[in-house]
């Protein structure tokens, strides 16, 4: 695996940091911060979205998430199977992100479905029956503690992220969700930058009313926006996850720790025997050994039963990546859309070999 990364310039790794920061600011706003123009600073973000090297992606989150049933899927493939089965994945509106790794099996599926009865057939009657599966193993995540839209380039000054990180109002009241934001957060998938005006030409609803749904829900941390480089243009291009074992009672205390450590980009809680899973982005897979003996020092309860590099990353939170890892089409995120459950009695769905 080549670790050699063309890596952003300088000044498009500020504007991916400044939108990771800010993704929805005005281009005026964005390019205040930069020293930059507004008309340069749009300029510079389409021909970076033009190349696939980076993106904007929108997508449910926070307490929203945790109303559905998110889960991670270890696929074992036939020999030869690798790619056709990640195709068949990468285009399923569940299936968020699906990577090819070296490791304990051949693909890791980060899938989401509106309930653990539609889960469970989803994994069973769609996954498990995609030709060339050869084993699937499914693994829940009740929490996850904290995932990309947090992760940063740290390109920009902490000024410079403090003068765009206008904190939304916090919302109290409790979460109304409905079709009408489905279809929101749907069409953000789309445009994540779109106003609320052509926001609500495409949706067929008044301004003022997408505005006050969109400020709520963006609010409460149920719709997360982020900003994405492609892996070959970023200063971080190698991904390894870690399967974790922590004492139960040191779950929490252990997951924020390891939220605040800059290589990580997600931590989710699992119900295995691994009760922790940590994303890392890092310069190179040798990068791990040290970041491990970082962990074991500050964590010394902390177990690491199992590692995966990443090959390849065939999705990305929606995102379409070619062999290169550069972005080049997007499967909307409908973790909502109804899965089939077979009736009692119905024996299609047990091919499964785990």
């Amino acid at each position: 695996m080549s670790e050699e990364s063309a890596m952003l310039a300088e000044q498009d790794l500020k504007l991916a940091d400044a939108l990771q920061a800010a993704p929805r600011a005005s281009w005026s706003t964005l390019g205040d911060a930069l020293g930059l123009g507004a008309v340069t600073v749009s300029r510079r973000w389409d021909a970076l979205v033009e190349r696939g090297e980076a993106w904007l992606t929108a997508y449910a989150g926070g307490e929203l998430i945790e109303r559905l049933a998110p889960a991670f899927v270890s696929i074992d493939c036939e020999p030869g199977a690798v790619f056709p089965v990640a195709a068949v994945l990468a285009a399923d509106v569940h299936v968020a992100t699906v990577e090819h790794v070296a490791g304990p099996c051949d693909l890791l599926a980060h899938v989401v479905a509106p309930s653990l009865r539609e889960l469970g057939a989803h994994v069973a009657s769609r996954v498990a029956a995609i030709p060339g599966v050869a084993r699937v193993r499914t693994t829940l995540s009740p929490r996850i503690f904290t995932e990309g839209s947090r992760w940063r380039v740290r390109a920009i000054s902490p000024g410079q992220r403090e003068a765009l990180s206008a904190k939304p109002a916090r919302q109290r009241a409790p979460l109304r969700f409905d079709a009408a934001d489905r279809a929101l957060i749907l069409a953000l998938g789309a445009d994540a930058r779109a106003s609320a005006a052509a926001l609500a030409d495409s949706l067929g609803v008044g301004a003022t009313t997408v505005r006050r749904r969109l400020d709520g829900l963006l609010g409460r941390g149920a719709i997360r926006i982020r900003c994405e480089i492609a892996r070959p243009a970023s200063p971080a291009p190698v991904t390894v996850t870690l399967w974790l074992r922590v004492p139960p009672d040191k779950l929490e205390t252990t997951a924020r720790s390891l939220a605040m450590v800059p290589e990580v980009r997600m931590c989710a809680a699992l119900t295995g025997a691994a009760n922790l899973m940590l994303v890392l982005w890092l310069p190179s897979s040798h990068d791990v050994l040290s970041v491990e003996a970082q962990l074991a020092a500050k964590l010394p309860w902390l177990e690491v039963t199992g590692r995966a590099v990443t090959l390849r990353s065939v999705k990305l939170m929606g995102r379409l990546l070619d062999f290169e890892g550069r972005g080049t089409g997007r499967v909307p995120l409908d973790f909502w859309a109804a899965v089939p459950v077979p009736e009692h009695g119905d024996r299609s769905v047990h091919r499964s070999g785990g």
